[in-house]
């Protein structure tokens, strides 16, 4: 996946996951997103960076947090943005995939931003759409979701300045998690001292050890010590079996409550992709107490995709390793 990514010189063509793409470039990124938090402070919050561009959300899934970061991300940079509602479109009456492409492209557009429930849709996309087209991936099934990976290691770095002494624990429902494979391919590349993930034995896919990480089924085990802990929506409309007894029991095991996160780091931060199922996988009084980032992981996600935006886009000057 890194070769269609990257451009002949090595500058972000398009955004499809976190795996393959080297440190230096992940900490590009961070660098670049960093530069536009200020942005926010503005009283006119606008950069004419991608003015005259056009981007089209196509978001075969629905999303609310997603899409309106992406959007708000394309409008601060003066993109004009076109959200494409896939219900009504021609994609509901037999349209394929590449014919709807191909004519959104006769409208002289510049960037997909793709949300699909198929694994490696953004990848196919990419790899049929014009030259001039970019793809970013916002979420492919149970692939990647890598921004939502790269405003999660933003907000980290804001915290705790620096990956190597971090032990990171995930929790909840990895099976059916894209973030969890984007958040794990991200801090393994960045360097985190130990990555962790911790659930139930049948939401914990076979083989995960593979990617690098520790492989915990008690909570409190796999919480101890830890500096950061991202916690994960239990998906349930992807459950294609009984893979629970009951949402009750689960919260008893595996949510996070004062009791359970006493076991981490003192100045443990608690992260979450969203949208939270409160007294499911977290505790009210965690997700709305003073460890809690969760809102900050918000504000990021769109200096993130401005930033991946602009750099897929080539208005950004690509910046050598090391900077």
């Amino acid at each position: 996946m890194n070769n269609i990514q990257l451009d002949q010189q090595g500058r972000l063509k398009h955004f499809l996951g976190i795996e393959g793409l080297k440190r230096h470039k992940l900490i590009e990124i961070l660098n670049t997103a960093a530069s536009f938090l200020s942005i926010d402070a503005k009283a006119v919050k606008k950069a004419p960076i991608l003015r005259g561009k056009t981007i089209i959300n196509l978001f075969f899934e629905p999303s609310t947090r997603t899409r309106t970061t992406f959007e708000l991300a394309a409008k601060r940079l003066s993109a004009d943005v076109l959200n494409f509602n896939i219900d009504t479109s021609s994609s509901s009456k037999g349209e394929t995939l590449i014919d709807m492409l191909h004519n959104l492209e006769a409208m002289h557009c510049d960037m997909f931003v793709v949300r699909h429930k198929a694994g490696g849709a953004a990848h196919f996309m990419a790899q049929h759409v014009a030259p001039h087209i970019h793809i970013i991936n916002a979420g492919d099934g149970q692939h990647e979701h890598p921004t939502q990976a790269m405003l999660d290691m933003q907000t980290i770095y804001q915290y705790k300045k620096d990956f190597a002494p971090l032990q990171v624990a995930i929790v909840g429902d990895i099976l059916h998690s894209r973030v969890a494979r984007s958040d794990i391919h991200a801090l393994t590349t960045l360097g985190a001292s130990q990555v962790r993930v911790v659930g139930p034995k049948t939401l914990i896919p076979k083989g995960i050890e593979e990617l690098g990480v520790k492989v915990f089924n008690s909570l409190k085990t796999g919480l101890r010590d830890v500096d950061v802990v991202i916690m994960l929506r239990l998906q349930r409309e992807r459950m294609q079996c009984a893979l629970l007894p009951s949402v009750f029991e689960y919260f008893q095991y595996y949510g996070l409550t004062e009791d359970v996160l006493a076991v981490a780091h003192p100045e443990a931060i608690v992260m979450h992709p969203g949208p939270i199922n409160r007294g499911v996988e977290i505790d009210s009084t965690i997700a709305d107490g003073k460890r809690s980032v969760i809102l900050q992981q918000v504000s990021n996600g769109i200096a993130i995709r401005m930033a991946v935006m602009a750099m897929t886009l080539g208005t950004i000057p690509e910046q050598k390793e090391g900077q």
